[in-house]
């Protein structure tokens, strides 16, 4: 067969279908001009004054659409699943994953992140694999799980977050009475659109040193230690070598730059508005390549300023209560909550946490995102109140 012939063959049957039309900074619509296009859609080629206001628009416009999920009904139906799904090969993780309404129903959060809420009964493993996808853990209510990466058990509990960096092994392991549930995230939408994953199998069963339970994992050991670097470890991986951050260290901080805010002092994001950033300990960047993790604390009675960034996140209420409006959505929140805000969509939020509701009086707020890639290709903007860097 030559070229030609191939060519032709893949023409009858051509996804391009171009239509010429009658508007302003378009061609002249004649017999000559649809040819032309006949032409272009036989070879699969599309001209670009057909398609920039589409490809070039003047501003993001996210396929992903601002959404919420309510955590008490997520919770619900992961239970039904530890009920009548298992853990084993082939399933891997009683993983749920949420699905933006406008993907298509993939489960993706957002074009670029994954969310799902995980579930272990009592007593149950998670078999060991590997992927290249970068993740992490964060949970919003109870303890009793330890995930073992690179056999090195960390314990789970309430306000954690524990990054794990892609390409290495891990599993999970129950070792209480009570199911546990948490959230995971990922960068899987992302590898995905760019054909880059890779996926292996580890043992089946953990041994018997990996069942431990210590309060503290060899990597909180070792890295653990605020502003403090252990000279034996020379370069490290991508991503984080501390596998937790806890969430008694997180909450220190907060409360300390709401008080500094109090007494005078700089510190908080915007007035009644604190924040962290989750850093690897190694190199002070973000504490995986490709997601971005930070914890607010909003005060009660304040409402930040609407601010748009490129690139998707992903929130969970941890603790309080309040208002979150996403573009021209807004909803009620309590903890636990999920909701996605999507590229370039306007996130503003307001604190009615109290004391019957929140353990700090605060709306708590952990959020994940993709900035690190956007930074990396130098297409990362924020604009808040008619500011733009």
């Amino acid at each position: 067969m030559t070229d030609t012939s191939l060519a032709h063959d893949i023409g009858t049957g051509s996804p391009v279908r171009l239509q010429a039309v009658s508007a302003q900074g378009q061609p002249e619509v004649t017999p000559a001009l649809e040819e032309l296009y006949r032409g272009f859609e036989q070879e699969l080629l599309v001209p670009l004054w057909t398609e920039i206001g589409d490809l070039m628009p003047a501003h993001p416009r996210s396929r992903a659409l601002p959404h919420l999920w309510r955590w008490q009904r997520l919770r619900e139906l992961a239970a039904r699943a530890g009920d009548l799904v298992p853990v084993g090969r082939g399933g891997e993780r009683r993983a749920i994953a949420l699905a933006n309404p406008s993907l298509g129903g993939r489960p993706f959060a957002t074009p670029t992140l994954w969310a799902a809420i995980q579930y272990l009964m009592p007593g149950e493993d998670a078999p060991e694999h590997r992927h290249t996808q970068h993740a992490f853990r964060f949970v919003v209510e109870g303890e009793g799980v330890w995930t073992v990466v690179g056999r090195d058990p960390v314990a789970m509990r309430r306000g954690d977050f524990l990054p794990q960096a892609g390409w290495n092994w891990h599993a999970h392991h129950n070792a209480t009475a009570e199911p546990m549930a948490w959230i995971d995230g990922l960068d899987i939408p992302f590898q995905y659109a760019s054909e880059a994953q890779f996926f292996e199998f580890g043992r089946d069963e953990l041994g018997d040193d990996e069942r431990t339970t210590p309060d503290r994992s060899r990597s909180e050991r070792l890295w653990g230690h605020p502003g403090l670097r252990p000279v034996s470890q020379g370069a490290t991986g991508p991503g984080s070598p501390l596998l937790a951050y806890r969430w008694e260290h997180t909450d220190r901080a907060l409360t300390d730059q709401l008080a500094l805010e109090a007494e005078g002092h700089g510190g908080t994001v915007e007035p009644g508005h604190a924040a962290v950033r989750f850093t690897d300990p190694a190199t002070g960047a973000d504490v995986l390549p490709t997601i971005r993790a930070e914890v607010h604390r909003v005060a009660r009675g304040t409402e930040t300023a609407p601010v748009r960034e490129t690139g998707s996140s992903v929130y969970q209420v941890f603790d309080g209560s309040g208002t979150v409006t996403v573009g021209e959505t807004s909803w009620s929140v309590t903890r636990g909550d999920l909701f996605v805000v999507p590229s370039w969509q306007p996130l503003s939020v307001r604190s009615e946490a109290g004391a019957d509701d929140s353990d700090s009086g605060a709306l708590d707020l952990f959020r994940f995102g993709d900035a690190p890639i956007f930074e990396a290709l130098r297409l990362h903007r924020t604009h808040v109140e008619g500011t733009t860097r």
